[in-house]
This record gives structure tokens, C-alpha cells and sequence, in this order.
């Protein structure tokens, strides 16, 4: 049986990947193998982290810091620091309260949140808690239709921005859930997909594949329905799963008003690079034409400090929060946020960096080369 949920934070738990091992013990094993495994063999998964590790900072003293802050603008959005939940699906799995818990966290820290479609809460009901920008994440759904409506109760609900992950036509293998039996327990769904159409498993005649040629790669998304989806809306439209140069160039030439750099937390396409190895080959084609995100892997401010001095404009966090969320609620979350937050700002200080402004490659210490 899972422990109970932690009322106060021990002392133990200094660090965002000390909540690791509390989460485990706070939710059943096919809970576990959903939220924190990845795809296949979860080689990316790993790499994730271990890019990070990789990367040595370049330290500075001596430095005026004075005025130094974390401040920044994205969409015309006021934001305390550059950090951002990321969208995470099915959060009662986690913890009753759900996403309701992370959005009074994200609220209580000055943090942005970004619901996912797959939310185990209404997404009404989580803007009503919200003190801090919500972005709604998208999956343009077979039924268009419903995803039009979709997109207009975020738009009425207050969302800031759309979301739209690219990445996922189809779920990654993932081993870990199929090992451990993985089904969504009752009372757990994905309620802002209620009254949705079903797909017609209708495969192409003689067909012999078991996906290409079959009616779910048929009905998903490609290029041109950007088209179809900015008119949808007036709302800022990021795409998150650019994890190349070329792609990032055909996101901006069809007017996308920002990009995520993300390899889906190593849940799509195991063998995929980290995305912090990715990022400058996407801020290299991106120009600072538009706001620039990064997510996978990052468990400390370091991380967070390597990726905007690589060219990210902001990060987002998954599994660290949806860890803090399974030990210990709203408390959790919001003791992630503030561990990362802090980390960032003293290594800004010790790097000689009082403001986001101030974080570029020269951050990023590299061998002298003969």
C-alpha cells in the first residue's frame, strides 16, 4: 500500500530529486511506471539528465549585482522567473487533488502553468484557481471539431496561450507501463475530452501494417493544419516538440509565435538527443524571432541557467513537480518551484549574471582548444 501524503516537508529533502524516492513510495506501482517511466529502453530519458551533467559553468567575480532579478516577459505575460510547470497529464494519478494542487502551488510562486488536454480536472476549474498565466496544451484531435470548441473554452476560461505538442502522433513503446500493467484507475480520465468522437478503426484496405496506413496516422496532424489552427484563435500559438533546426524554420514560416524544445520527457521516441544538446542548433535557426522554451531533465537552477545561456528564453519542469505533487500536494510543488528558483539566482550571482539579460554562452565554460 502507497504511504500516506507528507504534511510537512523533512529536512531530508534539500534538493529537487530528493523527492524521488518519496514519491515511489506514495503511488501504486502502475502510477509509478506512468508518470516516471519513458520509452522502450529510456535511453533518452537518461540523456536527458545526464547532458546537463555534462555541461560545466564558467564561474565570475567581482561582479555588480546590484538591481539583479529574474524577471521576464513572454507574450506581452509577466513572469517572476523563467520557470514554468509543464503540462503533465492525468495528475490525480498523483495525488487527489491533482492538477488543482499544482495550479495554487504555481500561484503561491508566481510560476506559469500549462494544463494539458489529458488534465484530470476540468481546465475551467483549474483557471478558477489561478493567480499566475495559464497556457492551455493542445493535441488537434481526429474530431476538429471538438477541437475547435475545445480551443474556445480555454480562450473563456483565460488561458494566455496555446500549446501544441507535435511530437506524439502516436504514444511512445513504453515498457515500463506495459510491465506493470498500466490502466487508468477509476475515477481517473481525461475529462476535458468528454462527448469527444471516437476514431473509426477503420484500416486501409490490405493493409498489412500495424500502424502505417491505418486510420490514426491518417487523421493526425501535419503542416498545413497550422493554417486551420490559427484560425481557430487569436491567442499566442507555441509548438512543443521542435527538436531540429529545419523544423523550427517551417514552425516560423507558418507563424508560430513561439517554440518548446522537448523530446516529450523521453516518452516518444526513445534514442532521440537530449533536448539540451538540441538547443542550440534550434536557437541557432530561431534568431530570437520568438520566445524560445526548453523541457527534459532539469532537477537543479544550474540546469536552468545552462539552458538559457544556450538560448532558451524560459524552461519547463514535469516530473520534479509531479514528484513533490505525490509526496506531499500543493506544499510539494510549490517547495520544488522555490528550491529552483533559489538555485537559479545563486547561480546567476556566482556567474556573474544579475539579470536573464546578463546569461549568454559565455556562461557555458568549455576546454581551450590548440
Amino acid at each position: 500500500m502507497p504511504l500516506p501524503k507528507l504534511q510537512q516537508i523533512p529536512p531530508a529533502i534539500a534538493a529537487v530529486a530528493d523527492y524521488e524516492p518519496y514519491a515511489r513510495e506514495r503511488m501504486s506501482e502502475q502510477a509509478w511506471a506512468y508518470l516516471a517511466g519513458g520509452a522502450a529502453d529510456e535511453l533518452t530519458l537518461a540523456d536527458n539528465r545526464a547532458a546537463f551533467e555534462r555541461l560545466r559553468l564558467r564561474s565570475r567575480v567581482l561582479q555588480d549585482l546590484s538591481g539583479g532579478n529574474t524577471r521576464l516577459s513572454l507574450f506581452g505575460q509577466a513572469f517572476a522567473h523563467p520557470i514554468l510547470l509543464a503540462p503533465v497529464a492525468y495528475q490525480q494519478l498523483a495525488h487527489p487533488e491533482g492538477e488543482l494542487a499544482s495550479v495554487l502551488a504555481a500561484s503561491a510562486l508566481g510560476a506559469g502553468m500549462v494544463v494539458s488536454t489529458q488534465a484530470s480536472v476540468e481546465l475551467e476549474a483549474i483557471a478558477a484557481q489561478a493567480q499566475a498565466p495559464l497556457w492551455f496544451q493542445l493535441y488537434i484531435q481526429p474530431d476538429r471539431e471538438f477541437t475547435a470548441a475545445l480551443i474556445r473554452r480555454a480562450e473563456s476560461a483565460g488561458y494566455q496561450a496555446l500549446v501544441l505538442t507535435v511530437d506524439a502522433p502516436v504514444n511512445g513503446v513504453r515498457n515500463r507501463e506495459q510491465r506493470a500493467g498500466f490502466a487508468l484507475p477509476a475515477g481517473v480520465e481525461a475529462v476535458n475530452l468528454r462527448g469527444m468522437r471516437p476514431l473509426q478503426a477503420q484500416a486501409e484496405p490490405h493493409s498489412s501494417s500495424l500502424l502505417l496506413g491505418g486510420p490514426l496516422l491518417a487523421a493526425a496532424p501535419t503542416w498545413a493544419d497550422l493554417t486551420w489552427l490559427r484560425e481557430q484563435t487569436r491567442l499566442p500559438i507555441l509548438l512543443k516538440g521542435i527538436m531540429s533546426g529545419a523544423d523550427a524554420e517551417q514552425a516560423l514560416a507558418a507563424g508560430m509565435d513561439g517554440l518548446i524544445v522537448s523530446n516529450h520527457g523521453g516518452r516518444t521516441l526513445d534514442g532521440l538527443p537530449a533536448t539540451i544538446d538540441v538547443l542550440p542548433e534550434v536557437a541557432a535557426a530561431v534568431q530570437g524571432r520568438v520566445p524560445l522554451l526548453l523541457d527534459g531533465g532539469i532537477r537543479r537552477g544550474s540546469d536552468i541557467l545552462k539552458a538559457l545561456a544556450l538560448g532558451a528564453d524560459a524552461v519547463l519542469v514535469g516530473r520534479p513537480y509531479v514528484f513533490a505533487l505525490a509526496t506531499a500536494g500543493a506544499v510539494g510543488v510549490a517547495h520544488v518551484l522555490q528550491l529552483l528558483r533559489a538555485e537559479l539566482e545563486v547561480a546567476m550571482a556566482l556567474t556573474g549574471c544579475a539579470d536573464l539579460a546578463s546569461i549568454g554562452p559565455d556562461v557555458i565554460w568549455r576546454p581551450a582548444t590548440r
